[in-house]
């Protein structure tokens, strides 16, 4: 089963995915499609508040965080699921996600983080659905005392479609267990 829709002005299918007995999500991946990529980066620009860096939460948001990082000559950050041996030291936030089981931390890189003090950030993603990973993002950059900018993602999923603090480009509904939209 596949939910077609359109974004940034191109066609796609998302196959949908059961997160349990009674719900389903469509799954949608922009690594390998730099049509899209190229794309949502563009319009999302359009719509982004005035910024000085881009960062983003390993490992899907990456390619839009480069790709927006390319057309508008910002530098761009990743939150790391994992210390790095480069890293000089770190700031450590715990986030639990819908789409991955388990716990998970992320992770900035102090240096990095010195690098964005006082800078007004924006923070990418390919999809907020629940908020998580976006919260754990937004504690990294308040340690690193940045002037937070705002939130892009290009699907909003489900009820986040209502919040008022996230800038997205589609929404994206959730699904029953036959795939109807809920």
């Amino acid at each position: 089963m596949f939910h077609s829709m359109k974004i940034a002005g191109l066609d796609r299918n998302l196959p949908l995915c059961p997160l349990n007995e009674s719900l389903q999500i469509g799954a949608f991946v922009m690594f390998g499609d730099a049509e899209l990529t190229v794309a949502c980066a563009e319009e999302l620009l359009k719509k982004a508040p005035e910024f000085d860096y881009i960062i983003t939460a390993e490992a899907k948001g990456i390619p839009l965080a480069h790709e927006m990082s390319r057309q508008s000559g910002k530098k761009y950050f990743v939150a790391r699921k994992k210390p790095k041996l480069y890293m000089t030291g770190v700031f450590d936030v715990v986030v639990n996600s819908i789409t991955t089981e388990g716990e998970q931390h992320l992770y900035l890189d102090t240096a990095e983080a010195e690098q964005m003090k006082g800078k007004r950030v924006i923070i990418v993603d390919d999809v907020i659905s629940t908020g998580e990973s976006l919260k754990a993002v937004e504690k990294l950059i308040e340690m690193a005392e940045v002037d937070y900018a705002g939130a892009l993602t290009v699907l909003a999923e489900g009820e986040a479609a209502d919040r008022g603090d996230i800038i997205y480009l589609e929404k994206l509904p959730l699904f029953d267990s036959e795939g109807n939209v809920l």
